[in-house]
């Protein structure tokens, strides 16, 4: 895969080169763990000289819908408890998606055959991706799912977490349908490249090929990055 790289940007600071590093997230718009550590790698890009390319895949629910149904029976309790106490120790603003992106029975975990949201919603993510956005567009979307806005999916919500990064959301939904089936490739092919880093599940920082699943694991990333050299940026 392309794997991420140090590249020299044409700024200069005196005689020196401003090294910034690029890096990989795999996410999805599903995932609560997704979630809340987009901001938190947000935030890091802001204060160092950090490139991170967000590549959005489609979840569990789609990719593999038995998922769910083989599970402990204690899975779920015990993921709702932790996500929401992990939003509490970070002080992220955290709440039951309404609606939720994947159409599902949560008391027979069934996946529904109808999903109205996911495949746009990845799409979208994808078109960003396109045009350099994907990281701060993801961010946006993913507080008014998981951020406690009712109904999300209606109105100008979409419109102005795209128009807040500089990105025409009409220009994006109308790409989201007239190129479905390219988008949906460029989003299978994130898969493969998360695959290929050594993990599967999201959220997935890659370092130089190397992966870092999970929001617990964000400090141990920002370590390996400064182990690789990472500066905070010139202010």
């Amino acid at each position: 895969m392309g794997g991420p790289f140090y590249f020299a940007s044409q700024l200069k600071c005196g005689h020196s080169v401003i090294m910034t590093l690029e890096t990989e997230l795999f996410w999805s718009f599903r995932s609560p763990y997704s979630y809340l550590a987009t901001q938190r790698y947000a935030d890091i890009a802001d204060r160092y000289d950090l490139h991170i390319k967000l590549r959005p895949v489609y979840p569990l629910a789609i990719r593999k819908p038995n998922f769910f149904e083989q599970n402990h029976p204690n899975w779920l309790g015990y993921t709702m408890r932790d996500m929401m106490r992990v939003a509490q120790f970070h002080n992220i603003e955290f709440s039951i998606p309404s609606p939720d992106p994947i159409v599902q029975n949560m008391t027979t975990r069934e996946i529904a055959s109808e999903q109205p949201y996911i495949f746009r919603l990845t799409r979208l993510g994808q078109i960003a991706a396109r045009r350099g956005q994907s990281l701060n567009f993801c961010n946006n979307v993913s507080k008014l799912i998981w951020g406690g806005v009712k109904d999300w999916d209606k109105g100008d919500h979409l419109r102005n977490a795209a128009a807040d990064v500089g990105l025409d959301f009409d220009a994006m939904h109308s790409e989201a349908t007239d190129d479905a089936e390219k988008l949906d490739a460029e989003i299978a092919e994130n898969q493969v490249s998360l695959e290929a880093s050594g993990h599967w599940g999201v959220p997935t920082l890659v370092i130089k090929n190397e992966p870092f699943f999970g929001q617990d694991r964000i400090e141990m990333a920002l370590w390996r990055m400064k182990q690789l050299g990472l500066k905070p940026k010139e202010r």
